[in-house]
């Protein structure tokens, strides 16, 4: 017998090295999703953080250019205000898919707010003496009261 023995294998994977592939790939899964969540909340705050500056900058606007300089009473007022800085459809908070961004005012003082990554609204409005009434939390929010904006 010329040169023993041959082995004979067959081409393909055993069973012990698919389920090391799988494994793996399972580890890499579970460590990309909780980064990829933590990603799109930093997304969405930007994004809420961005329209209520523009939301703001409406409500300003509504305010110096209305016959008797006062504030809207709600945010839809906004879309039909001269000059129109909103459009037509007010923007929706990104934590609260198909809300609209919390409104409160007293006639002197305004709050706008986002529910925030936590997803639930703890901002009722805003006081008499320019405070935001509620909890912040994790709500965002800009107001001209005396409270810093931003939450």
């Amino acid at each position: 017998m010329k040169g023993g023995f041959k082995m004979l294998r067959n081409k393909g994977f055993t069973l012990i090295e698919l389920l090391i592939v799988i494994a793996v790939i399972s580890i890499l899964i579970g460590i990309a999703l909780p980064r990829f969540k933590g990603m799109q909340d930093e997304g969405n705050r930007a994004r809420a953080k961005g329209e209520l500056r523009t939301l703001q900058t409406g409500v300003e606007s509504f305010k110096i250019h209305s016959t008797n300089s006062a504030l809207p009473t709600a945010l839809g007022n906004l879309t039909s205000a001269t000059p129109n800085i909103i459009g037509t459809a007010l923007p929706t908070d990104p934590f609260i898919a198909g809300n609209n961004y919390g409104y409160g005012t007293n006639g002197s003082y305004y709050a706008i707010w986002s529910a925030g990554p936590g997803g639930t609204t703890t901002i009722t409005g805003i006081t008499n003496a320019g405070v935001i009434s509620g909890t912040a939390g994790d709500d965002i929010y800009v107001t001209n009261g005396d409270v810093a904006s931003g939450g």
